[in-house]
């Protein structure tokens, strides 16, 4: 069907308005089955919370842009794939999965969306010409599906948090995706802008519903898998960088925490209270100003993968140069990498999950 600009207001618009419909029934769903988030002593929220939110963003998402995109190819694959990862999610909110387990299942979502066709087929090389990944071509996208959707979960820390960054990060995906004519790329990019801002009234602080694993794995994958075929279709040196730079707030903060903790000579999976909104909580931001702040930060990242698109690789490679600064200078202000010790019991801001 031929797209206008009605079209992408009509797929924002639906993904909007049944995410906000469905966010009240996700929530009467999460008490029956049980899918809740009771308070403890390690815990901020001092109410059982529901945490299957997700419901809400998936089926706002999938009924816009299964309709706008006609789910064909490998977006018929972001489609499937999600929709395993998603029911992985919902087990894991309802019944509790080992981490293995939740694994298992991201793999098998991240294959099925390689195998109708979200692939890295090459990548640039920013000296010379393009290097061919052949056989490479499966495993190293299915790595970078399954780190960026657990990269994501692991943002979702704070009330609206996660839903936030994701939504402006699809919001920076699709203005890229469009520039470079993947005007199916870009209407799923605007389904998920619309589907996380359905949801976002219920989940911002003080949060009604939490979108649990369902929602956070869910967004991850999407977002992965957009970044493959809305960004990394383009020969020029930069597209190399662009995915990075657009979710720079879940895989740099995914990068800090595997260098932090290799520092302590922790397992890298081990969970710690040092991400980014906690370093923030800690410096004494609350808890709306730390998610405000991530959020401006995010925007940032935004605005620096579209201004890439539109300049020369000289200018280009100088704003990557001035942006891995300021997250370097920035990461070691806020404590992110070396956080200080804490010589008495701290506060924990651990499982605010929003």
């Amino acid at each position: 069907m031929p797209v206008t600009w009605q079209s992408y207001l009509v797929v924002f618009l639906a993904a909007f308005t049944i995410s906000s419909i469905a966010v009240p029934l996700a929530r009467k769903l999460a008490f029956k089955l049980g899918a809740v988030d009771e308070p403890d002593p390690r815990k901020v929220h001092t109410k059982i919370m529901p945490r299957l939110g997700g419901l809400a963003i998936f089926a706002g998402f999938v009924c816009a842009a299964g309709w706008a995109v006609q789910a064909q190819g490998p977006y018929l694959g972001i489609i499937i794939g999600g929709s395993i990862v998603f029911l992985v999610g919902v087990l894991d909110d309802v019944y509790g999965l080992s981490p293995w387990a939740k694994l298992a299942g991201q793999v098998v979502a991240a294959a099925a969306a390689v195998y109708f066709g979200v692939a890295v087929h090459f990548v640039t090389n920013p000296f010379d010409g393009l290097v061919y990944l052949g056989k490479l071509s499966i495993p190293l996208t299915v790595l970078w599906i399954v780190g960026v959707t657990n990269a994501v979960n692991l943002v979702d820390g704070l009330d609206g948090l996660a839903a936030g960054v994701s939504g402006i990060a699809a919001l920076a995906m699709g203005t890229i995706a469009l520039q470079h004519g993947q005007v199916p790329a870009a209407l799923m990019c605007l389904a998920v802008v619309g589907a996380t801002l359905g949801f976002l009234p219920y989940n911002f602080h003080p949060a009604r519903i939490f979108m649990g694993d369902a929602g956070a794995l869910f967004l991850g994958f999407v977002l992965a898998c957009l970044s493959v075929v809305g960004l990394a279709k383009s020969a020029a040196v930069i597209s190399l960088f662009v995915p990075i730079v657009v979710l720079g707030i879940p895989v740099f903060d995914t990068f800090f925490a595997i260098i932090r903790r290799m520092n302590k000579k922790m397992p890298i999976f081990a969970p710690d209270k040092n991400h980014l909104h906690h370093r923030l909580m800690a410096l004494g931001f609350s808890h709306r100003q730390s998610v405000l702040i991530i959020y401006g930060i995010s925007v940032l990242f935004g605005g620096a993968a579209v201004a890439l698109t539109y300049v020369t690789s000289p200018k280009a490679m100088l704003i990557l140069a001035v942006l891995l600064v300021l997250v370097v200078i920035g990461a070691s202000r806020v404590g992110v990498v070396n956080p200080p010790e804490v010589k008495h019991k701290p506060q924990v801001y651990t499982d605010i999950h929003g």
